[in-house]
């Protein structure tokens, strides 16, 4: 038995427990009482690197990865969504095949053993069928190459470290955070890709198959101690400007929302000593240090807890 995250159990699933197992692309979703609700199909492909199981309160969008199985080769298979608030939620698999092919199936929501009637069933199954179809032609070359000890495979989502080729049939959208900026043709994302990993320091994440999200990057900030203005032992900020008497420099001082607390204008004493008191509490404060209008400097500085 595996748990991942508390949120669903793989369940090593004898075949008297799924007797009502439906056959991939199709699979069954049964509620087994408050809070659990069992995933299983019967998998007959004869390659398939990847089956992912999602869920979504909508039956169109926002499904996220629960978990993805550990081996997807095995005949009878599933899991226990043990963390399912409520029976409404809507359940689909994302499945790679051979050669990169994919499929997400149809979304459905759970039932009891007892509330399925024939004509439902039929219903459902027509609609896989429907769907599988459409998905038919959807491709994806591999990411990572097959080696000799180890099969090609997708991860989803993935990061896209390198520059292989990609081609892609379906629309893919393109988001930054919370927005959509835009749509690409599936012969336009590689372009895209290529030239936004080279011009930037972004990271593409590729999630569920037609989705791109860019990650800006954000560098790690390194802090240097400022040799003009910093923190001394006593806690109060000593102001060294060796040049002051024949420069024409002047100090801004924020505070960590970046509002300005107050300036030093016309600074001709090359040393200055400002109690902390000054800054009220302790923190971070920012500065600008300016010779005339051109800025010296932009650093900050740190006064401890000691008053």
């Amino acid at each position: 038995m595996y748990k991942t995250a508390g949120v669903l159990i793989i369940c090593l699933l004898m075949a008297t427990t799924l007797q009502a197992q439906d056959t991939l692309p199709r699979f069954s979703a049964t509620a087994r009482g408050p809070g659990r609700i069992l995933i299983s199909w019967h998998n007959k492909y004869p390659v398939v690197s990847q089956i992912s199981i999602q869920r979504s309160a909508d039956s169109l969008k926002n499904f996220a990865t629960l978990l993805t199985v550990p081996d997807p080769r095995l005949p009878e298979n599933g899991a226990m969504d043990t963390k399912a608030t409520h029976p409404n939620f809507y359940y689909r698999l994302f499945i790679v095949l051979d050669n990169g092919k994919y499929i997400f199936t149809p979304a459905r929501r759970p039932h009891s053993r007892t509330e399925e009637t024939p004509a439902t069933a039929q219903k459902e199954e027509d609609d896989a069928e429907e769907s599988i179809a459409r998905a038919a032609n959807t491709r994806l070359l591999v990411i990572a190459p097959p080696t000799d000890k180890q099969r090609s495979r997708i991860k989803t989502p993935a990061t896209i470290h390198g520059l292989p080729e990609l081609t892609l049939s379906n629309t893919v959208f393109v988001r930054k955070g919370d927005s959509l900026l835009g749509q690409l043709s599936g012969t336009q994302v590689q372009t895209f890709r290529d030239s936004l990993l080279r011009r930037t320091k972004d990271t593409l994440i590729f999630i569920d198959g037609d989705t791109l999200l860019i990650k800006p990057f954000v560098a790690k900030e390194v802090y240097k101690v400022s040799p003009y203005v910093y923190t001394s032992r006593s806690g109060n900020i000593n102001v060294s400007l060796p040049e002051a008497r024949t420069r024409h420099y002047s100090v801004k001082f924020f505070d960590e929302n970046d509002k300005l607390l107050f300036e030093l204008s016309e600074i001709k004493d090359p040393s200055l000593i400002l109690d902390k008191t000054n800054f009220h509490h302790s923190g971070w404060f920012h500065f600008e240090l300016y010779d005339g209008s051109q800025i010296k400097e932009k650093n900050k500085f740190f006064i401890p807890k000691e008053f």
